[in-house]
């Protein structure tokens, strides 16, 4: 049976690890030109530690691969590699520098609907990630960020402004990128920086729910601007495995399943299930509902469920006996049967089937994986290759997994976007040398090289792919 006829073939990025252009077009401060490279990088992203950009730290996203002057080149090379989608995000303060203008800033439009206009010359369809991460400095100082409802407002200006310009152009969407990680880095994934003394959780509940009914929101507005629009939220996912078959790691399992599902329910079904009101609860917190949030999230569901997926973990009742993995910002303990990559990231081809049958089971909607890839150093070799196959390998077992959960499973799966299809900086470190890309890019971790780009082995081996819809493999 194979993929479907139309599947979306293709890679993605975001534009505070890519773009660069910093200030540049009328472009305003964004929370994400704040988190450095270095040792504090994880306090800021989590809300614990606040800088200013004149510190004398270096901010990576400030000129990234510098794709907002090499879109043309960059978006050829996607195109000659036969992509059928390409996934970036918007930057927010492109479009209103502090967020709460009332007039957008033209330039950053322009911006957009060249790149999205470059993708239709290729034969490209744009998915545009509408908040990837993002949140203007001057709402963050003036508000706290996502903790204030005006956020909302705020942020539907923006969305109407894209949406309606774009009308014809962009038919995919998706709201905010892995909404679950509000509760593991709540700085850059909402502008959340914690007061001392605080209720945390209460911040966090406070930030999410606002994001939710934003969501819902803009699932609305798309599909009274275009009805042929798709809105899709967006969870960072990956099953989690108990330690043992002891109950007590099994039930861990389940609730650790849960805290990254509980968002996405909201996002899908349309409502707060009682697991994630008693978890709330729990931690003296509540969701702060205004007169009209539980009609409009009931109403306004998405019509697909895209996530990213890099690894699973593993649950522990006791996670204090068994070592920790390094997966992706998601604490877990080491799975034993499993190899990892050079930082730490367990590789787990079967555990993609394991969590789209999850998904799909628990959803009933249609998937779309728009992230999976291996983050590793690349050498280039005295002819001046690039002979990446430990990521043709990553790459061929899990689109073989992906094969698996469509053709044995009968799993809906739209398309598949690889991370980082071109090298871009790393969220998580910060670094330039963890690459993930078919396409390398002369930059290293202190910012320095020419930004010159160069085709990798996996390059050709991707395009053979897409070519044959996922058939040809070898």
């Amino acid at each position: 049976m194979g993929f479907r006829k139309d599947f979306l073939w293709g890679g993605a990025v975001a534009a505070n690890q890519c773009e660069g252009g910093y200030r540049e077009g009328g472009r305003g401060l964004a929370n994400v030109d704040l988190v450095p490279h270095g040792p504090d990088r994880y306090p800021i992203a989590t809300g614990n530690l606040r800088i200013d950009a004149e510190d004398g730290h270096y901010f990576p996203s400030h000129e990234g691969i510098d794709f907002y002057h090499h879109y043309k080149e960059d978006i050829a090379l996607f195109g000659e590699m036969g992509f059928k989608t390409y996934r970036f995000s918007i930057a927010w303060t492109r479009i209103f520098p502090n967020g709460d203008e009332e007039q957008p800033n033209e330039a950053g439009l322009s911006f957009y609907e060249d790149v999205v206009k470059e993708c239709r010359k290729n034969g490209i369809e744009p998915l545009v990630t509408l908040n990837h991460f993002d949140c203007p400095m001057h709402l963050v100082l003036e508000f706290g960020g996502w903790r204030d409802r005006r956020m909302i407002d705020y942020f539907m200006r923006m969305t109407e402004v894209v949406i309606k310009r774009f009308k014809g152009l962009v038919k995919y969407y998706l709201t905010f990128n892995e909404v679950n990680m509000i509760l593991h880095m709540p700085f850059i994934a909402a502008g959340l920086c914690f007061e001392e003394g605080e209720n945390r959780t209460q911040a966090m509940i406070n930030c999410v729910h606002h994001e939710l009914v934003a969501s819902a929101l803009t699932t609305k507005l798309a599909h009274e601007v275009d009805p042929d629009i798709m809105v899709g939220c967006m969870l960072a996912a990956g099953a989690c495995y108990p330690e043992t078959c002891k109950p007590e790691d099994y039930f861990k399992a389940l609730c650790d399943d849960r805290e990254g599902f509980m968002f996405i329910d909201v996002q899908s079904r349309g409502y707060y299930p009682p697991y994630a009101l008693k978890w709330i609860e729990k931690r003296g917190a509540e969701v702060p509902f205004a007169e009209d949030d539980k009609d409009v999230l009931k109403k306004y569901t998405v019509d697909f469920i895209s996530f990213s997926y890099y690894n699973t973990r593993v649950s522990s009742a006791e996670p204090s006996k068994g070592q920790a993995s390094q997966g992706n910002i998601f604490g877990s303990v080491v799975n034993p049967y499993l190899e990892s990559s050079e930082w730490g990231w367990q590789i787990d081809p079967l555990g993609l089937r394991s969590t789209m049958n999850v998904l799909y089971d628990r959803y009933e909607k249609p998937l779309f994986i728009v992230e999976n890839g291996l983050g590793a150093r690349d050498v280039i070799e005295e002819d001046g290759s690039i002979q990446d196959d430990y990521r043709i390998n990553y790459l061929r077992s899990h689109i073989q997994a992906m094969k698996d959960a469509v053709d044995e499973d009968g799993v809906d799966l739209l398309g598949y976007t690889t991370w980082g299809c071109i090298d871009c900086i790393s969220n998580g470190t910060g670094e330039m040398e963890k690459r993930y890309g078919f396409i390398y890019v002369d930059r290293d971790n202190e910012g320095k090289g020419t930004f010159k780009r160069m085709k990798k082995k996996s390059f050709d081996w991707y395009k053979k792919v897409i070519a044959s819809n996922g058939e040809d493999l070898a």
